[in-house]
C-alpha cells in the first residue's frame, strides 16, 4: 500500500497498532543519490577503517535524501501456527519545507535512472512527499512558534504572501465586522504559514482552515483576545497540530523506535546512516558516538546480507548478487527446508506483491527482507536440530540467528561488519600486498591500478617513494596476481608483512642495529689495552 501526505496522518493509528503486534519488522529505503564524488584521494576504499569509512559516508549521507520508504510488518498468525502475516507499506517522503526550512539536497543520475528503470514516481515523491524532520529541527520550529518569530524564507512564497496580505488588507477596508472572505486552493503546510502571517500581520482577522482554502473573517479586538485565549481545540493554526504535521514521518519513525521491535534489512549500513540523520538528529562527528546511538534506537538488528553471506557457501548455494535472487535461491528446491519453511502471507491491501515481482520498489523490498530472514532462520534451526520436524516459535528462530544480531554489513573498508553492541570485529579481509616498483619513474596510484585493473581489482595505496600497497575483498585475486607477477622484471608483488616492511619498525631495526655496532666497537676497543699488558 503507498502513503503520501494526503493520508499519511489519518492512518497513524492503524498504523501504531500494526507495529505493536509484529514479530519484527523489514525495511528498506530508497535515496535521491548513493556516494558523493570526492575529491581524489578521499573516496572510501578497503584501506579505511571503520571510523574513517564512517566520517566519508556522512558527508554524503548529509547531501541526499530519503525519497521513500518501505515498511514490512510481520505477525505471527497463532501460538502453535508457522504462518506469517505480512503488513507492506511504501512511504513516499519530501522534506519538510515550513517557516525558514528549506532542506538542500541532491540528485545523482545514476540513483535517477535506477529509480526509473524500476518504475519510481517521481510526482508522488515531489508532490504528495510526507514531509519530515529530526529532533534539531523541531526545536528551532517549536521556538519560533513560541516566540511568534515566524518568517517565510523562500522568495516564492514570500511573493505570494505579499500578494494575500494586500488582498486581505484590501477587503478589511470595505468589510464589516462579522464578514468572511475565503483565500481558495491554499493547502498543506502553505496553510499554516498564511494563517500564521495573517494573524501576525493583522489584529483584527481571525483564520480557519477549510477544504477549499483559508477563511478569514473580520472581527473586533477584544473578540480576537477571546479567540487567542478561549479553548483552542478546533483551532487549526494552535501549535500542536502544526508540529504534528511538519513532523510528519518523524511521528512514525519514534513510534518505530518505541516499538523496539527487530528490525531487518539487507546490507543496511546507509539505511541507518539515513534514519538517524532525517529523522533522529544531525550523524555525530563520533563513528563510536554513531553505534551508541544506533544501538540505544533500535537494540535488535539483522541484516540478511551479512547473515547469507556468512552460510551461502557452506551451503553450496549459487552466489546471489542481489535481494531478489537470495529470495528466490531460498525458495527454489535447492534448499532442503523448503516445503517446511514458515508460510508468509500478504495482507489484503499488499495483494500485488502476491504474483509480481517489484524489485527495488522499497515496500517489495522490505518484505523480501522479512521473508529471507525467516526462512533462513528455519534452514538454521532445522541444522541445530538434526532435522527433527518442528513448529518453531519467532523467540527460537531469533536464537539461532543470536551470532549475527547487530552485525551488519560494510562494503568497503577494512573490516567486513560492524558490530552495533560491542567492539567490531578484526579484519576477516584478504592479506595486503606490497609492491615494489623498479624503473617506472613517476609511477602513481591511478596508473598502478589500471596496471591490474583487467585482471582484477585492487584498492591501492602509496607505501613508499617506489611501493604502493594493495587490498581486495577476494582471496583468489591475491592468488592470481602472486602468480602472475611472480617474475615480472619491474613489479615485485609480495604478502604485506608488518614486522618486515614496516618503516617504523625499520628505522627502529636500523637504530638498534647501529647502537649495537657502536657499542659492540666501544666494548673491543675499551678491552684491547688489558690484552697488550
Amino acid at each position: 500500500m503507498e502513503l503520501g501526505a494526503d493520508c499519511f496522518e489519518q492512518k497513524l493509528p492503524m498504523l501504531e497498532e500494526l507495529i505493536l503486534a509484529s514479530d519484527f519488522l523489514g525495511l528498506d529505503i530508497e535515496f535521491t543519490g548513493l556516494r558523493s564524488i570526492y575529491p581524489k584521494g578521499q573516496q572510501t576504499s578497503l584501506f579505511d577503517s571503520p571510523a574513517e569509512w564512517y566520517l566519508k559516508t556522512r558527508r554524503s549521507i548529509q547531501q541526499f535524501t530519503v525519497c521513500q520508504i518501505g515498511l514490512s510488518m510481520f505477525s505471527n498468525m497463532g501460538r502453535k501456527s508457522n504462518k506469517y502475516l505480512a503488513h507492506s507499506y511504501n512511504f513516499f517522503l519530501f522534506p519538510t519545507t515550513l517557516g525558514i526550512m528549506d532542506s538542500e539536497f541532491s540528485f545523482q543520475a545514476s540513483s535517477i535512472l535506477f529509480l526509473n528503470q524500476y518504475g519510481f514516481d517521481y510526482n508522488k515523491f515531489l508532490k504528495n512527499g510526507i514531509p519530515y524532520m529530526n529532533e534539531e529541527q523541531e526545536k528551532k520550529i517549536k521556538q519560533d512558534l513560541l516566540t511568534g518569530n515566524w518568517k517565510v524564507r523562500s522568495t516564492l512564497d514570500k511573493d505570494q504572501m505579499k500578494v494575500v496580505i494586500d488582498e486581505v488588507t484590501r477587503w478589511l477596508e470595505m468589510a464589516q465586522e462579522g464578514d468572511w472572505m475565503t483565500l481558495p486552493d491554499i493547502t498543506g503546510f502553505q496553510a499554516f504559514e498564511v494563517q500564521l502571517v495573517l494573524r501576525q500581520a493583522l489584529p483584527t482577522v481571525w483564520t480557519l482552515m477549510k477544504d477549499k482554502g483559508v477563511l478569514v473573517k473580520k472581527v473586533s479586538r477584544q473578540y480576537r483576545w477571546c479567540l487567542e485565549n478561549s479553548s483552542r481545540d478546533h483551532d487549526d493554526c494552535r501549535r500542536e497540530k502544526i508540529l504534528l504535521s511538519a513532523r510528519g514521518f518523524a511521528v512514525f519513525f519514534q513510534m518505530l523506535v518505541k516499538a523496539k521491535k527487530p528490525l531487518v534489512g539487507h546490507n543496511m549500513m546507509m539505511d541507518l546512516l539515513h534514519l538517524h540523520e532525517k529523522f533522529y538528529r544531525p550523524l555525530p562527528e563520533s563513528y563510536e558516538q554513531f553505534k551508541l546511538n544506533i544501538h540505544g534506537l533500535f537494540p535488535v538488528l539483522i541484516d540478511t546480507k551479512n547473515v547469507t553471506k556468512e552460510i551461502w557457501k557452506e551451503l553450496s548455494f549459487p552466489r546471489a548478487s542481489n535481494l531478489l535472487e537470495v529470495y528466490e535461491v531460498l525458495n527454489s528446491d535447492l534448499n532442503p527446508t523448503k516445503n517446511s519453511c514458515p508460510v508468509i502471507i500478504h495482507a489484503s491491501e499488499c495483494i500485488k506483491y502476491v504474483e509480481t515481482k517489484y524489485p527495488h520498489e522499497a515496500a517489495y523490498d522490505a518484505f523480501l527482507c522479512g521473508s529471507v530472514l525467516l526462512k533462513v532462520a528455519h534452514l538454521l534451526l532445522h541444522r541445530s536440530t538434526g532435522g527433527v520436524r518442528l513448529e518453531p516459535t519467532f523467540p527460537q528462530y531469533l536464537g539461532v540467528l543470536a551470532p549475527y544480531v547487530n552485525q551488519v554489513n560494510l562494503i568497503r573498508a577494512c573490516i567486513s561488519k560492524i558490530n552495533f553492541s560491542g567492539p567490531d570485529s578484526p579484519s576477516s579481509r584478504p592479506p595486503t600486498l606490497i609492491l615494489k616498483v623498479k624503473r617506472w619513474p613517476g609511477v602513481d596510484e591511478e596508473q598502478i591500478y589500471y596496471e591490474f585493473k583487467d585482471l582484477c581489482k585492487f584498492d591501492v595505496r602509496r607505501f613508499t617513494r617506489n611501493q604502493f600497497l594493495l587490498m581486495t575483498n577476494k582471496f583468489k585475486d591475491v592468488r592470481i596476481v602472486l602468480q602472475e607477477y611472480r617474475y615480472h622484471p619491474d613489479l615485485q608483488v609480495m604478502l604485506y608483512r608488518y614486522w618486515r616492511h614496516s618503516p617504523n619498525i625499520n628505522c627502529i631495526l636500523q637504530i638498534c642495529g647501529v647502537v649495537t655496532t657502536w657499542a659492540f666497537l666501544a666494548f673491543i676497543l675499551g678491552g684491547s689495552p688489558s690484552h697488550v699488558q
